[in-house]
């Protein structure tokens, strides 16, 4: 597997942690594995254990784009185990992995009118867990495709299974409320947002005793949010859902929102929605990667719309101290396969090329 390093910042020290002091998994449900600590709002925190304290050093998180389960790739999902075998080397290196689960869960519900509904087994967080994936936002344009039965049996499937959503939610405060992980004594905070102006945000945005995704076009709540999750983590992460499908420069709005983002406190901002692979580099202190493409996906319309890849940070203390980027090209099967060789060579140089319209730095300010 092809790899270089993009960014690599002299590490600095870590200056020790407290226990987690709040957030959220699968709703309802606390967790310690695996050397995490993870609690479940409104439930106390966890408490780590006493007889030795976490090792202490810098953190690993990954990020991919965009996953469902339709078209060419639902025969492949009727066996969970080993459905997404593929991809856990990409995927299952890091301390913590988020995708962007671009789907309902459910096999009930009326489908929205829309060009395209997108719905998967409950068995996809099996599947998304064996392949490594620890996190996934739900906030997206498909994340209520079979409307309120759909997103009841979404939030169900991840109670029942234990496994952490952001970015959904039976009401906003569980929307816009952040997933919460202490790996090796770094707090990590994940949050997720929409800002794809179609029916979803207009029809099921999370409100007060309203269920819904997390919407960005409330700005006001979401900056609130991160303002938050800040006081509770030394890394906070935003993934969003944003962008105008197969363009691969930011939009003015992504970059107005990434900045105020930044203000509020995010060390790292990631996004999907175009379908291909947008700019990343620094906006001052916050790694901002606006494209990460499509991941696993049903369909493969451009050359460009099969472009993808994992992006690896390295976090210590509360900072961004090193930066890789794993390029991939779909195949046939809607399975990303690693490039290698001169080929990975070319995607690497392509993918820090889409850095200059978007207005980012190849270092921090």
């Amino acid at each position: 597997m092809a790899r270089r390093l993009v960014c690599l910042l002299a590490a600095v020290a870590v200056t020790g942690c407290s226990g987690v002091t709040g957030g959220s998994a699968a709703p309802g449900a606390d967790a310690t594995a695996g050397g995490r600590t993870t609690s479940a709002a409104p439930s106390p925190p966890s408490t780590p254990a006493t007889s030795s304290p976490p090792p202490q050093g810098p953190v690993t998180l990954s990020f991919a784009g965009d996953v469902h389960t339709a078209g060419r790739l639902t025969e492949r999902f009727q066996q969970p185990e080993t459905a997404l075998a593929p991809v856990a080397p990409l995927l299952g290196r890091a301390d913590l992995t988020v995708v962007n689960l671009e789907t309902a869960v459910t096999d009930r519900g009326t489908a929205e009118d829309k060009s395209f509904t997108f719905r998967a087994p409950p068995s996809v967080f099996d599947a998304l867990r064996v392949a490594g994936v620890d996190v996934v936002t739900m906030a997206n344009n498909h994340g209520v495709d079979f409307g309120p039965v759909g997103l009841a049996d979404s939030l169900d499937a991840a109670r029942q299974r234990g496994f952490p959503v952001v970015g959904l939610g039976a009401d906003d405060a569980a929307a816009f409320a952040p997933y919460l992980v202490m790996l090796r004594g770094e707090r990590i905070a994940v949050l997720g947002a929409d800002q794809v102006a179609d029916s979803t945000v207009a029809r099921y945005s999370a409100g007060p005793g309203r269920g819904g995704v997390a919407s960005a076009f409330d700005t006001d709540r979401l900056l609130q949010a991160v303002a938050s999750a800040r006081q509770q983590a030394d890394t906070v992460v935003v993934y969003l859902h944003w962008g105008e499908e197969e363009q691969s420069c930011p939009t003015t709005r992504q970059q107005d929102l990434a900045r105020q983002l930044s203000q509020a406190g995010a060390d790292v901002v990631v996004g999907t929605h175009a379908h291909q692979l947008q700019g990343a580099g620094w906006l001052g202190q916050t790694y901002v990667a606006y494209g990460l493409g499509n991941f696993v996906w049903w369909r493969s319309l451009s050359e460009v719309s099969v472009e993808t890849g994992v992006l690896d940070l390295t976090v210590d203390d509360g900072r961004v101290v090193g930066v890789d980027f794993v390029p991939a090209r779909i195949d046939d099967t809607g399975i990303p396969q690693p490039r290698v060789g001169p080929d990975a060579e070319q995607a690497e140089a392509d993918f820090a090329a889409l850095r200059a319209c978007a207005g980012l730095s190849d270092v921090p300010g």
